[in-house]
């Protein structure tokens, strides 16, 4: 958003962006500009949206929102390859808002995605304008591997062979920090980024290959978005993407600058088993779900009445009811927005630790929620720490005031502050399911849902296969894939593998095994579990959830000691031994 900013800036255009790094002041100065009309255009998440005082903020914009721009629109259909459940909202507030006119975005949009988005925003068949997805300066080349170091050696000598900026697409953090080691010991400029990193690195990486010639940028799908860098010369793929919107997406990157430029997709066997642990570790168990509605409708708020506020510790619930945080998000979505049970009015944080850099500074303020927080502080070696809701309930002041004055010691240098403990906020839309049977009928909903998305996801996986492995000109399949007229397409593009070689890549066919019943009974020996069969198939599969490494059982033996065989075989036959252990 920051660049983006910058250049319109330097255009005279007043914009501005509201992110995690806009400090209280910059944040109050630009509410202020909205509130006048000074602002012409200002970027925010969707995330913003959960938030009632930012929605009343722009609701009362002179003369309103005359529009609303929706990048990576495909985002807000759930048969998107990266569903993201606060896109949703977007739709919901366009309405509220009464925005004058929408324009959405996105460069991966199939015929299905298209309608969704345009359904949600109530766009006419007139209103949709396509481009067509044919690059002629993109060389796509695939190669397959059954050994990883022959992965590595044939991606060292593509590199020596096609200098210039280059990013490499891996699956996993680790791998990201291993592959980029390895290229920086054979000689390449190369550096690993992916979301695990702090803000400032991840900032100095992007800021460096926008500037450089020859680097190269080892990274999991946290980079590339907002990267306007028009000379990358190549896009590798070492692993395999999880959708052909994803491909797509990421290959587009290359040659914006209409050069030559090459994309490389590295198919190995081990791949599609990559694939699967983040597709089956995303859906959560009956039991989980479960444990979340019976966590949501507690006694205490079944009593709360419409338009009362209830606090809710997301990391908490992912940890106790074992759903991943962004499986937990999409729940809580449809809980809001299709089920009508709640809406997310924002969030606060319980946890506030300090470290004091001007001591006289805060000793002399003489204002009540200065002398409340002093006293109420807890001083250690280097942190003070202060829980907000104690010093609430002991000084009488509203938590508003408190939070006023420690923001203002932080942003004026007196202190360095951190905050931990979020608190998600929702308001009750309605009275929340009191009986058994309402809560079943969500659950199963829900379940059913989560079903379809986990045979989406792998179904999208495979067709990132069928793709590369077809017989087939890859420009003209791609095509095909997001609904483009080929009519005025030429059979073969002839700057793509098949095209080229008119040779098939052939990925060696490895079908599932059999669960062997020793192993079954070495997990059942090892593991304790018995009211989760997903649970131990995920144990057994290799696959991590909050439950599983709070257990520890990610470090025993049994883990992933059957990554062989099929999932959801693996679930049923633990499904079985779940109920001998209930009838024993």
């Amino acid at each position: 958003m920051k660049d983006q900013v910058d250049a319109l800036l330097r255009r005279k255009i007043k914009a501005a962006a509201l992110d995690s790094t806009v400090s209280r002041d910059k944040f109050l100065t630009i509410q202020e500009d909205l509130r006048t009309g000074q602002l012409d255009l200002l970027y925010c998440a969707p995330e913003r949206l959960n938030s009632e005082g930012f929605i009343a903020s722009l609701k009362a914009i002179p003369g309103g929102i005359r529009l609303l721009a929706v990048d990576e629109a495909h985002c807000i259909s759930e048969w998107g390859h990266s569903f993201r459940p606060d896109y949703l909202k977007i739709a919901r507030f366009a309405k509220e808002t009464n925005v004058e006119r929408v324009a959405c975005l996105t460069a991966t949009a199939t015929p299905k995605v298209a309608q969704d988005i345009c359904d949600a925003f109530h766009i006419p068949k007139e209103g949709l304008f396509t481009t067509t997805m044919y690059r002629p300066n993109l060389r796509l080349l695939a190669k397959s591997f059954t050994k990883d170091r022959d992965n590595v050696a044939d991606l060292i000598e593509f590199l020596r062979k096609q200098p210039g900026p280059t990013i490499v697409y891996v699956t996993i953090q680790k791998g990201a920090e291993t592959l980029a080691d390895t290229l920086h010991n054979r000689g390449f400029k190369a550096r690993a980024y992916h979301a695990g990193m702090d803000a400032k690195a991840r900032t100095k990486i992007q800021d460096d290959f926008l500037e450089s010639k020859d680097i190269i940028v080892v990274a999991t799908i946290a980079f590339g978005m907002g990267i306007d860098k028009p000379d990358i010369r190549n896009i590798v793929h070492f692993d395999i993407p999880s959708s052909i919107e994803s491909y797509s997406q990421q290959i587009g990157r290359a040659g914006r600058d209409g050069q030559p430029s090459v994309c490389l997709f590295n198919l190995s066997t081990k791949d599609f088993y990559l694939r699967q642990i983040f597709t089956y570790g995303d859906r959560p168990s009956d039991r989980s779900l479960r444990l979340l509605l019976e966590d949501i409708c507690s006694p205490d708020r079944i009593k709360m009445s419409t338009g009362d506020t209830f606090d809710v510790s997301h990391y908490k619930q992912s940890r106790e009811c074992d759903i991943r945080p962004t499986t937990l998000a999409i729940i809580y979505t449809q809980l809001e927005l299709r089920f009508g049970l709640f809406r997310a009015s924002g969030c606060m944080y319980t946890e506030y630790k300090y470290e004091t850099i001007d001591f006289r500074r805060i000793s002399t303020d003489a204002s009540p929620a200065a002398k409340a927080i002093l006293k109420g502080s807890k001083k250690a070696a280097k942190w003070t720490r202060l829980n907000l809701q104690d010093v609430c309930t002991t000084s009488g002041l509203p938590r508003s005031e408190l939070v006023r004055k420690i923001d203002q010691w932080n942003e004026t240098g007196a202190i360095k502050l951190e905050k931990t403990g979020v608190l998600n906020l929702y308001r009750l839309e309605r009275k929340l399911p009191t009986t058994k049977q309402e809560l079943d009928d969500i659950i199963q909903q829900l379940d059913q849902e989560m079903g379809t998305k986990e045979d989406q996801d792998i179904a999208r996986t495979k067709a990132v296969i069928e793709l590369i492995t077809d017989k087939k000109c890859f420009s003209r399949a791609l095509a095909e894939y997001f609904g483009e007229a080929t009519d005025s397409m030429p059979e073969e593009c002839g700057h793509c593998t098949w095209c080229e070689t008119h040779e098939q890549v052939v990925l060696a066919d490895e079908p599932p095994q059999a669960p062997d019943p020793t192993k079954v009974q070495r997990v059942l020996a090892q593991c304790p579990v018995r009211d989760d069969s997903r649970f131990l198939a995920k144990v057994a599969f290799g696959i991590k959830s909050p439950r599983v490494t709070s257990m520890g059982m990610h470090k025993k033996p049994i883990f992933e000691s059957m990554n062989v065989c099929d999932f959801m075989e693996l679930v049923r036959i633990f499904t079985q031994e779940c109920k001998k252990s209930e009838e024993s």
